[in-house]
């Protein structure tokens, strides 16, 4: 818990360096664009469907609005549920960047040996994380329709699926630059993995901080990752002197 701390306190204290800005701005302009027309899409799509089946039941003049606001409702939480995986998924293109922002800034000899990975190979990890997001969350969706009626019940399932999720991605972006291998396992804890997911799940829940939460856990993912292979590094040490 202690090392998340200090890791999200060093990503704050980065957001105004000019390299991470320079991210913040490009991915907030690819992610507002994509959700855009996502949500445009999802709601003109659904309110002339609606209308087209509620034309046997409802006068013309009822329809309109029944159906406007049943997509407003449907496409609100379309983009609750879909801005953080394509928020994440965004910003694994631009990964790079933020992880060598830190690395220069605090790892100088780790960003001297890092690899950054082909564009290939961030798409297929992109891709490989978003299908993890759709398929979790799928999975997650019944278990919060049992629990919808507790109130509480249906968004900590979400948090916590997403918690395991983002603890995982914002690791890997900096681990993968160093191991070079999706396969090979990601050194840091499964707990600071979930308690970093879990804060920057709940980051994006509120306004503004949404915003800016998926650069701050690629910054806190990279300090950790860097936390896990120096003390791994320390263990080999430790052992072949022994």
């Amino acid at each position: 818990m202690t090392r998340v701390l200090a890791a999200l306190t060093k990503a704050f204290q980065q957001l105004f360096d000019p390299a991470v800005l320079r991210v913040l701005v490009k991915s907030l302009a690819v992610i507002i664009l994509l959700v855009g027309a996502l949500s445009g899409i999802s709601w003109l799509s659904i309110e002339a469907a609606v209308q087209w089946m509620l034309r046997p039941f409802l006068p013309e003049d009822y329809k309109g609005p029944a159906a406007g606001a049943f997509a407003f409702f449907v496409t609100g939480v379309f983009v609750w549920l879909s801005f953080r995986m394509i928020a994440i998924a965004v910003l694994q293109f631009f990964a790079d960047e933020i992880v060598a922002a830190v690395e220069v800034r605090h790892y100088p000899l780790a960003a001297a040996d890092a690899r950054p990975l082909p564009f290939t190979k961030d798409l297929t990890n992109s891709a490989r994380g978003l299908v993890r997001a759709l398929v979790f969350n799928a999975l997650a969706i019944p278990v919060a329709a049992v629990l919808f009626f507790t109130i509480i019940g249906a968004p900590i399932v979400f948090l916590a699926v997403n918690a395991l999720l983002l603890g995982r991605e914002l690791t890997d972006m900096a681990w993968l630059r160093h191991c070079g291998d999706a396969n090979e396992a990601n050194p840091v804890s499964k707990v600071e993995r979930f308690v970093l997911g879990g804060a920057i799940a709940a980051l994006m829940l509120v306004p503004f901080f949404n915003l800016i939460a998926p650069i701050v856990g690629a910054a806190a993912g990279t300090h950790l990752a860097h936390g896990a292979m120096g003390s791994a590094r320390e263990r080999d040490r430790e052992r072949g002197n022994a």
